[in-house]
């Protein structure tokens, strides 16, 4: 029944009241009899049938609005109430930035079609599945700058991350840079959590602040940062123009594991490998389901009243049976 899902009764005891209802319902019974009289004739063909009479479907009227009124009055001094929880993970959810690496070398092709288009599709599915949650987005070659400053608004967000491409900065690798951009656009968040994703496949080459010391902001600022080392073991194919076309080098893959593991560490993240673009994916369901967890626990409890529509269901009924008692039916019950 619609009326009472999720609902619960405050004074439930009220229930034993519901006993009334058979006790009035025989009593009337008993009365109805007791007053009907007997007639004895001897002769009945001089009696005619009498007419139907349509008020004669009508004549328990009264006791049926009135015992509907004492059940939901009933009903209504039981305490009926709503009781709901949800969890609000839009004030008090998270801001995430991430912060790619859009050095040359992510053109390498160990991961499809490469590591920066991969880095890229991965990045927004892990963005749709958030839609609650503030999201930005940093990118850093040779230097650093914000693409898109935190915004609930995902579907501009996910437009910003397409467009980002290799060459729109100069070349280089400054992870330091990267990380400190990211930290200042969490700097005036009052978001219960904040974190940074970094994604790198390097090591810092350049830029005026060491990645150690961004890290150590992080940690001032309670920003959580989880970094991301892409790129497989060894060597990896990297695609370089010549007048006959594009051909493939063998490059050694040079990423930072020390300093991005130390980073993690130091503001309460964690350090990922992403060898693959599956790998890649899991480690972005990894984060998702962490930072889940640590919202997860904020519940709101809710009750209502709801006893007021069944009294005004009980007064109607009365007011109805008054009503017809004293105006459609009046003489015309006995």
């Amino acid at each position: 029944m619609g009326l009472f899902k999720g609902i619960e009764f405050a004074n439930k005891g009220f229930f034993w009241l519901l006993l009334l209802v058979p006790l009035m319902l025989g009593w009337y019974i008993w009365r109805n009899r007791k007053l009907q009289g007997t007639l004895s004739i001897s002769v009945v063909k001089a009696f005619a049938l009498p007419k139907k009479n349509n008020y004669g479907l009508w004549r328990h009227y009264g006791i049926v609005l009135r015992l509907l009124a004492l059940v939901t009055l009933i009903v209504a001094l039981a305490r009926p109430q709503s009781a709901f929880s949800w969890q609000n993970s839009t004030t008090e959810g998270i801001d995430i930035v991430i912060a790619t690496d859009i050095s040359g070398s992510m053109l390498a092709e160990d991961l499809k079609p490469n590591r920066l288009e991969a880095g890229k599709n991965i990045a927004i599915d892990f963005i749709k599945n958030r839609p609650e949650d503030r999201i930005g987005l940093v990118i850093f070659s040779g230097e650093s700058f914000t693409q898109c400053p935190l915004t609930i608004d995902h579907d501009v967000l996910i437009n910003l991350f397409g467009d980002i491409s290799n060459g729109m900065v100069e070349d280089g690798t400054a992870i330091g840079m990267g990380l400190a951009t990211a930290v200042n656009r969490l700097k005036e968040s009052d978001a219960k959590s904040k974190v940074v994703i970094l994604l790198t496949d390097g090591s810092n080459t350049t830029g005026s602040i060491p990645p150690l010391t961004a890290a150590e902001i992080a940690k001032q600022m309670k920003v959580r940062v989880y970094t991301i080392g892409v790129g497989t073991k060894g060597y990896a194919p990297y695609p370089v123009k010549t007048p006959f076309g594009v051909q493939y080098q063998q490059v050694p893959v040079t990423i930072d594991e020390g300093v991005l593991s130390k980073i993690a560490t130091v503001t309460g993240g964690k350090y990922f490998r992403a060898t693959n673009n599956e790998k890649l994916k899991q480690i972005y369901q990894q984060i998702d389901k962490l930072e889940r967890a640590k919202i997860a626990v904020t519940q709101y409890h809710k009750k209502t009243e709801r006893f007021l529509p069944f009294a005004l269901i009980a007064v109607l009924l009365l007011l109805i049976e008054f009503l017809l008692r004293n105006t459609v039916f009046k003489g015309a019950l006995t």
